[in-house]
């Protein structure tokens, strides 16, 4: 893939503009735009079991979506079992190098590409913002064919992730727009809070596995199977495809 661009790049528009054609869109990327939760919960176990740390899947998924820092300090609180800085960047190294292994198995979700080829086409800005580092990521981003003049934001180039609302506070900043005339779209409740705390509207999809109650109760707005389904919802969180 081609060097990211950290300048915002076409998609960036003059904040007089906003509402326009609608709200900016700050997507989170697993579960949200590819179907990549479960490799990730699955390597996140082997990782954590090459450091003799044995968790039931269901509790390192009820963690996906939170920076890996965090992820690890929830879970590890859950077994009381120390661990050192170093083993901590063990633990993350693995993990990448299981998800690396795992990739070829990653999809992107229904409507992922259309969705994101209709904003672009309609001028509606977007930009992606994901807990992930971009080691990971940019091989997701490959399967999305995310053009390298789309701002992405990722765990390496902020002080916090996710439930912080860093992430989507520097993507809507690399779009030129304020954060209040902002769509966070994610499929967690890590996504909904940190959309809360940024004072981002918040948008929750079903594709990451967590239910719509869960998604609600933490400030989702509007929640959608995935992407497929929100494309065709569009007009509900203030996108305009004409003039009245």
């Amino acid at each position: 893939m081609a060097t990211r661009d950290q300048s915002p790049g076409p998609a960036t528009r003059d904040p007089s503009d906003a509402g326009r054609m609608g709200p900016a869109f700050l997507f989170d990327l697993d579960g949200t735009l590819v179907d990549s939760v479960y490799q990730h919960v699955l390597a996140w176990r082997e990782a954590l079991e090459s450091a003799g740390i044995e968790l039931a899947v269901w509790r390192i998924h009820r963690r996906i979506g939170m920076s890996g820092g965090l992820f690890l300090s929830a879970l590890l609180r859950e077994t009381g079992r120390p661990v050192t800085p170093e083993e901590v960047e063990r633990i993350q190294r693995v993990h990448a190098e299981a998800y690396a292994r795992q990739v070829g198995q990653v999809r992107p979700l229904p409507g992922a590409r259309e969705l994101l080829a209709y904003l672009t086409d309609i001028g509606v800005p977007w930009a992606i913002a994901t807990s992930g580092r971009m080691e990971s990521a940019r091989l997701t981003l490959e399967l999305l064919e995310v053009r390298p003049d789309v701002p992405v934001v990722t765990r390496d180039q902020v002080r916090h992730a996710k439930p912080d609302p860093d992430l989507f506070l520097a993507a809507a900043e690399r779009l030129g727009v304020p954060i209040t005339e902002a769509v966070v779209v994610g499929d967690s409740i890590w996504d909904m809070l940190a959309a809360r705390r940024a004072r981002a509207l918040g948008v929750g999809l079903l594709s990451g596995g967590y239910g719509q109650a869960e998604l609600e109760v933490a400030g989702a707005y509007r929640v959608y199977q995935d992407p497929a389904d929100l494309l065709r919802h569009l007009d509900e969180v203030g996108v305009r495809t004409f003039v009245y």
